[in-house]
C-alpha cells in the first residue's frame, strides 16, 4: 500500500476534522456497558476518539505488515510495538476508571496486561468463523475495531446452552471477554460477500475493517 492509498484510506474513514475537534474528542468520558446474557462480556463503543482512531490506524499501516494484498494477518509475540503497549495501558486506564467489574481484579494485577497481538485486515464480505480462543492464552481478551462496523455473533459453546447473542462492533469500539464469555462462548464474523450485515433493521455497508486482539500467553 503506498502512501496516497493508505491516506485515501484514513480520510474515508476519518474525514477532515480541527485541532478544536481532536481536543473534544480526547475529552469524551468512556463509557461501558455489559452485554446482557453473557458474563464476562463488556462494550465501550466510544473506547477510541475519532482522533486516536487515526493515530492508531497510521501506526499499523506504517508497520508495512499489508503492503502485499495477500497478506491479511500479523501476529506479535512478547516485546509487543510501543503503540499496542500504549494501548494495553488505555485499556487499563478505562477499565481502572469505572467502578465496574469490567475485568477480574487478578487480570488488572498481572504483569504485562498483555503481551501477544494480532491485527487482522477485513476486506468486504471476509469475516473469521465461530470460535473459542486457543487455551494457550489467559483469560481476559481485548479486541479494538477500527475503520468500517461490523456485527460479531456470540454463541454458546456448547449446543442447546442458550441463544445467539449479537453485538455491534462500531469504529473505535472495545470489547473485553473474560470467565463465562472468554471460555464458554463462540463468538464470529459473518460478513458476506453477497449482500448485507444488519443491524436494527439497517444494512450495514461492508468496507475494510482492522481489528486489533490483545491476549495474554500463558506461562510455558
Amino acid at each position: 500500500m503506498d502512501e496516497e492509498e493508505e491516506e485515501a484510506h484514513l480520510k474515508a474513514a476519518f474525514g477532515d476534522s480541527s485541532d478544536d475537534e481532536h481536543l473534544a474528542d480526547r475529552e469524551t468520558k468512556a463509557v461501558w456497558e455489559r452485554v446482557e446474557k453473557i458474563n464476562g462480556l463488556w462494550l465501550c463503543r466510544n473506547f477510541l476518539s475519532v482522533h486516536h482512531q487515526s493515530d492508531l490506524l497510521s501506526a499499523i499501516l506504517n508497520e508495512g505488515w499489508f503492503v502485499e494484498e495477500s497478506i491479511n494477518q500479523a501476529m506479535r509475540f512478547g516485546d509487543l510495538p510501543s503503540w499496542a503497549t500504549e494501548l494495553s495501558e488505555l485499556i487499563l486506564e478505562s477499565v481502572e476508571s469505572v467502578d465496574l467489574p469490567v475485568l477480574p481484579a487478578d487480570l488488572l494485577c498481572r504483569e504485562p496486561l498483555f503481551d501477544q497481538l494480532i491485527v487482522n485486515l477485513y476486506q468486504p464480505g471476509e469475516g473469521i468463523c465461530a470460535h473459542v480462543d486457543l487455551l494457550r492464552f489467559e483469560d481476559g481478551i481485548a479486541i479494538v475495531s477500527l475503520e468500517s462496523p461490523c456485527v460479531m455473533r456470540f454463541s454458546p459453546a456448547e449446543k442447546g446452552e442458550g441463544e445467539d447473542v449479537d453485538v455491534l462492533l462500531s469504529p473505535g469500539s472495545l470489547i473485553l471477554m473474560s470467565g463465562e464469555a472468554r471460555y464458554g462462548w463462540k463468538h464470529e464474523i459473518n460478513r458476506k460477500q453477497i449482500g448485507f450485515q444488519v443491524w436494527e433493521g439497517e444494512e450495514i455497508d461492508q468496507k475494510r475493517r482492522i481489528s486489533v486482539t490483545l491476549r495474554k500467553l500463558c506461562p510455558s
